[in-house]
């Protein structure tokens, strides 16, 4: 559970973007009806939004999407010390531990992410435990701490048996942390349980990685894009039927120290924060051409992002260089509209 200023801060961010679609005018058919909820999940605020004919419906599609993203949420914190992850870290250098089909799915999908990236995404910076992000008490490790863990951070060293389901951390001391891939994963889950509900209208938002599916009100899902530095500000809106916004920035979990921003993005090179871009945003419709890519970018840093963004089949997507200056790919205007006050 995130603290109650931070939780209030991702309640006072995500409610405008929720009222901004709710407010969307269209020629809505009568009969449609709107159901929105908001719930703590994932160290973040997660939101649902559905539309249908019968509210009662979109409710109880609703509270089964959440008990599923809780679900899977449990099974992959490495917070929670019952969880399956923790198991497996615990095992670290002993035995292989065998996980469930939907842990395996998360853990194939980031393999394949740092073989892409050359380990810019690496799950295995759970090793640098020092580290913490809450601005009112934040932490950093010592220089000889993350020295003693940089041999431990190594996906290759994270061997998956898909036969059997089982994973083992080749070293003692190896920790992983799903951090950064597992929250899309779990809100396409919840997306599929509305499906299963017969919703055909929604929007999931989680932090401010958001999927959707079908129209709002008769038009496409608006969804905003925040301004790194410019708090309760928008970059840009992008409008969608279908697919993901996702995003990733220097902003969201961070402290100041000496005049340095730290933030929660840890370059598995260094064990230190990326010093790359402000924020990067991708936006396509396949959850595997996405999923990893923006934290792999933040780390990669802004030209060789940029190389790799154009390289993901089926996406667009901006960089906010260190600098503030906004690139973007050659398909981003005809999705997104920049705000003349965000850029």
């Amino acid at each position: 559970m995130p603290h109650r200023k931070r939780f209030l801060i991702h309640l006072a961010i995500i409610l405008p973007l929720l009222l901004l679609t709710l407010a969307w005018p269209g020629a809505a058919p009568a009969e449609l009806v709107s159901h929105a909820d908001a719930r703590p999940l994932m160290g973040t605020l997660v939101t649902v939004t559905a539309e249908g004919s019968r509210r009662d419906v979109l409710e109880q599609g609703a509270n089964a999407a959440y008990r599923e993203m809780s679900r899977l949420s449990d099974m992959m914190n490495h917070y929670n010390p019952d969880s399956v992850v923790s198991a497996i870290n615990r095992q670290a250098g002993v035995r292989p531990v065998t996980v469930p089909r939907e842990l395996m799915e998360v853990l194939v999908m980031a393999q394949r992410v740092s073989e892409r990236t050359d380990g810019a995404f690496d799950i295995t910076v759970g090793a640098f435990k020092g580290w913490r992000f809450n601005p009112e008490n934040p932490a950093m490790p010592s220089a000889q701490e993350i020295s003693r863990a940089l041999p431990l951070v190594n996906y290759r060293h994270v061997i998956l048996n898909q036969k059997n389901r089982t994973v083992l951390l080749k070293q003692p001391g190896m920790r992983i942390d799903l951090g950064g891939i597992a929250k899309l994963y779990i809100l396409n889950a919840g997306m599929q349980v509305l499906k299963q509900h017969g919703i055909k209208q929604a929007m999931l938002n989680g932090g401010g990685d958001v999927t959707v599916m079908g129209t709002h009100q008769g038009r496409p899902w608006r969804i905003g894009i925040r301004h790194p530095r410019r708090e309760g500000e928008l970059l840009a809106t992008v409008e969608l039927t279908r697919g993901w916004v996702v995003t990733s920035g220097d902003y969201e979990r961070y402290f100041i120290r000496n005049g340095r921003r730290y933030h929660h993005i840890l370059d598995p090179r260094t064990g230190y924060p990326a010093d790359g871009p402000q924020q990067v945003t991708l936006v396509g419709n396949d959850l595997s051409h996405l999923n990893g890519f923006s934290s792999a970018i933040m780390v990669l840093g802004a030209e060789k992002g940029r190389g790799l963004l154009n390289r993901l089949a089926g996406v667009e997507g901006l960089i906010v260089a260190p600098d503030g200056r906004v690139w973007a790919t050659l398909g981003m205007p005809h999705r997104f509209k920049f705000l003349d006050s965000g850029r």
